[in-house]
């Protein structure tokens, strides 16, 4: 079987928990490239090229991927028509194309969290235990108002920038986001996504932003030197908080976001329509993306489960890391994703969201004025879809 899968998430690992429960089976895994790569060479095979038997999707990538469900294997037919009942609802949906048919299972998803260090918290004069963090802060208002009272205590950024920590967030939590339930675009008209970049514009008029751009040269090190205190924290990026500031330890906590949960990330697992091994696939979706199955990946290598029998688990549930002391990280990432709405995902879900998070950056370097964020958004969008 051939199997193609990004780089950087342990494929290798998963692949020989894999062969250690089906030691006959052969499989060629190629770490194509990051998501946004592999949905590139995926997309080119589809056209005409040789297909891998075993694809993964990123997400964001799947929109276009679902709108010409006739490139793949409708997984029902494999699974029975309750295969997809396995999984959150909302993960499910991004993969279900409009005539019923289910072109991908949920791998993993990317439960919403927010990281913060406990001990600038503490000399702030805040609350620090995660529990008491996530009832101070239940609102954006609420945050907001915490933020700025450790900024007037310190002098100091409360958060790292307003775009990914309180914008991705927000946008994250609503009931229908970029498009309408039937595939329309409202990402203009629609009061949520609007009312949400609010939020971040409101938080970094309060001063609460260091102006660090996620995965700019200045956030590692920021995350070292304590430039800022709150940070936002997908499931997947508590080892790049671990790997950035090793020296930190034991000092940052991790507690439940403002308002409703969320998700950041997650992937689906497919067949190709035409896939020379079909059924080794299928054997590796059925052996590796059962719950049971998905509890033990996530105990080995802290990839969070999109099986909701899964996120019940005491594995899961318990789940604690010495370096975020005794942040109950399990229990805030399940109850994040079992919170998190189910909203359309369409084919330029990401260039929309992209268009927004950069004018609020543009903002945050001072090339846009707060007042003047929202219409430079929806003007970016425009160019980015052609609207």
């Amino acid at each position: 079987m051939t199997f193609w899968s990004f780089t950087g998430i342990g494929a290798q690992d998963g692949l020989e928990e894999y062969l250690a429960k089906k030691p006959d089976a052969k499989v060629k895994l190629s770490e194509v490239g990051s998501t946004t790569e592999t949905a590139t060479a995926l997309t080119a095979a589809l056209a005409g090229g040789e297909v891998p038997d075993l694809v993964m999707i990123q997400n964001d990538d799947l929109p276009k991927f679902v709108e010409n469900p006739d490139n793949f294997v409708d997984l029902r037919t494999l699974g029975g028509d309750d295969l997809g009942d396995d999984y959150l609802d909302w993960a499910t949906s991004f993969a279900t194309a409009e005539n019923g048919a289910l072109i991908g299972v949920p791998t993993d998803v990317g439960g919403l969290g927010l990281a913060y260090r406990a001990d600038l918290f503490e000399a702030a004069g805040l609350p620090t235990d995660p529990a008491e963090v996530a009832a101070a802060w239940s609102t954006w208002d609420d945050f907001i108002a915490m933020g700025t009272a450790y900024t007037e205590k310190t002098g100091q950024p409360f958060v790292d920038n307003v775009e990914t920590t309180v914008f991705f967030a927000t946008v994250n939590q609503v009931e229908e986001k970029y498009y309408s339930d039937d595939g329309e675009l409202i990402y203009d008209t629609n009061p949520e996504v609007e009312d949400a970049f609010q939020v971040a514009v409101d938080a970094y008029e309060a001063g609460l932003s260091a102006d660090i751009a996620a995965w700019s040269s200045g956030w590692d090190p920021g995350r070292a030197n304590g430039s800022f205190a709150v940070s936002i924290a997908p499931s997947w990026m508590l080892s790049q908080i671990k790997n950035a500031a090793p020296d930190t330890a034991g000092k940052w906590r991790v507690t439940s976001v403002p308002g409703v949960g969320g998700n950041w990330g997650g992937s689906v697992i497919a067949i190709p329509a035409r896939a020379e091994n079909k059924a080794g696939a299928w054997q590796y979706i059925e052996t590796m993306m059962s719950p049971e199955a998905q509890a033990e990946h996530f105990e080995k290598t802290g990839t969070f489960p999109a099986a909701k029998e899964a996120l019940t688990t005491e594995a899961v549930l318990s789940h604690t890391d010495e370096f975020f002391g005794d942040s109950p990280i399990g229990k805030v990432m399940s109850e994040s994703v079992l919170q998190a709405r189910s909203s359309h995902n369409g084919p330029d879900t990401g260039a929309i969201g992209g268009g927004l998070l950069n004018a609020l950056a543009d903002m945050q370097t001072g090339n846009t004025a707060p007042e003047d964020a929202w219409e430079t958004g929806l003007k970016n969008v425009e160019e980015a879809i052609g609207g």
